[in-house]
């Protein structure tokens, strides 16, 4: 087990943290956390991932969310892309756009959300879900 519990690593998720239990290492725990939401309706898999902070939010965060956000500076216009680019996800998909952050700027993830609002619903969902877990094995990984 990771320095972290999986509570903190699921932030925001409590639904699938107390699903996922403690026990393991980050590859058992990615894979019953992927096993559980395999097994929830669609509308508890939106709530995992509209429980995540926006990208590019600036209030709000935890400071793990806060840190892993962190890469370069952002100027007013990349905050302003990225919160009319939340805006026509969310209202396209009826879900929060989910990344896997670490390591890239904001202005980084743009083009990423520009792409991926290009997407159609059931994939965007499973992408969606793929990031929400790539963060979790990172945070459990590094602890």
């Amino acid at each position: 087990m990771s320095s972290i519990g999986v509570a903190e690593a699921f932030e925001r998720a409590p639904l699938l943290a107390e699903r996922v239990g403690e026990d393991g290492d980050a590859d058992a725990i990615i894979a019953r956390a992927r096993a559980a939401l395999a097994s929830m309706s669609e509308a508890e898999r939106i709530a995992v991932l509209d429980a995540h902070p926006r990208i590019g939010a600036t209030a709000g965060l935890s400071s793990r969310s806060a840190a892993e956000q962190s890469a370069g500076t952002t100027d007013r216009a990349t905050l302003e892309a990225l919160e009319r680019l939340n805006a026509e996800y969310e209202h396209a998909f009826g879900f929060r756009f989910v990344v896997f952050v670490r390591g890239r700027s904001r202005a980084e993830i743009v083009p990423v959300l520009e792409a991926r609002l290009g997407r159609t619903r059931a994939p965007e969902l499973a992408t969606g879900l793929d990031e929400f877990l790539a963060i979790a094995r990172d945070r459990l990984e590094r602890g």
